[in-house]
């Protein structure tokens, strides 16, 4: 029997509407949620990822800032330009679009936005708030893989997940929050002997590694949970995901499927990030 597919899209839909819901309640009151998202350069698949983000907001009645810089801009002056939307009280999260010019350091930039206003959750201190179990903003692509298996249901206490990767956008706080789920978590990665060995002991496998066909059908338990959060390319160019869907969806119980998983749920978490930032002024 063909595992149950876990839609992304559905879910990311019935989301945005209570978040709609939760940003008219705020503008009510005067404090309309604000994003500001910042581009520097011309990154095709960036260009394409701001756009998406600022339609996202005003679709849920969002104030959005859109500032697009030219590649050349400098380190100082876009930390400068931070420094000052972390003092505009009309905006509650910020978010730099990576990758962003050699010549401008990330993690430096990254670091520069305030906390309470970091809703993409990859500062060092978002980081920490995460494994120390504070109430911090949460990764969004974690975030959403979470939302996705809450969806199906599944009481995660004593469940066994296997995490595969190790990013810190990814794999690390995806294991954190699995583990907040009260899951026993196994991180497998690219020096992981016999991944198989792993996933078919997993109830739940979160597999987020950039590379196609990193889970077989023989590498599943039958009945388990896979969560595929990669974006690769297949022979004949179509999106694919980590996993291999045809064969997975024959063992697993639910599976999601790429695109039309993950992917809508990043968004959303954002939103939900930057709602919640609102909330919290």
């Amino acid at each position: 029997m063909s595992a149950q597919l876990i839609d992304g899209v559905l879910l990311s839909q019935q989301l945005r509407a209570e978040i709609g819901q939760r940003a008219a309640a705020l503008s009510a009151r005067g404090r309309q949620p604000g994003l500001a998202v910042i581009l520097v350069g011309e990154d095709p698949a960036s260009q394409v990822y701001v756009r998406n983000k600022v339609k996202a907001c005003a679709d849920v009645g969002f104030h959005s800032l859109l500032e697009k810089y030219e590649a050349e801009l400098s380190e100082a002056a876009l930390l400068e330009r931070i420094a000052a939307l972390n003092a505009d009280p009309a905006i509650h999260g910020i978010l730099v679009q990576m990758p962003l010019p050699r010549h401008i350091n990330p993690h430096k930039v990254i670091e520069a936005i305030s906390t309470s206003k970091d809703v993409d959750g990859y500062s060092v201190l978002s980081a920490g708030e995460l494994m120390t179990g504070l109430t911090g903003f949460r990764p969004c692509t974690p975030y959403g893989c979470m939302k996705l298996i809450e969806s199906t249901g599944t009481d995660l206490r004593g469940k066994h997940a296997v995490v595969i990767g190790r990013s810190n956008t990814v794999g690390k706080p995806m294991a954190l929050l699995l583990l907040q789920a009260n899951a026993t978590v196994t991180i497998c990665h690219s020096a992981t002997p016999d991944l198989g060995l792993y996933t078919r002991q997993a109830d739940v496998v979160v597999a987020a590694v950039g590379r196609r066909n990193t889970l077989t059908a023989d590498m599943v338990k039958p009945g388990a949970i896979v969560i595929d959060v990669g974006m690769n390319r297949d022979d004949n160019n179509k999106l694919c995901g980590d996993v291999d869907f045809a064969g997975v969806r024959e063992v697993a119980s639910h599976i999601t499927p790429v695109p039309g998983g993950v992917g809508p749920m990043t968004i959303t978490m954002l939103l939900m990030n930057t709602v919640e930032a609102a909330e919290r002024t």
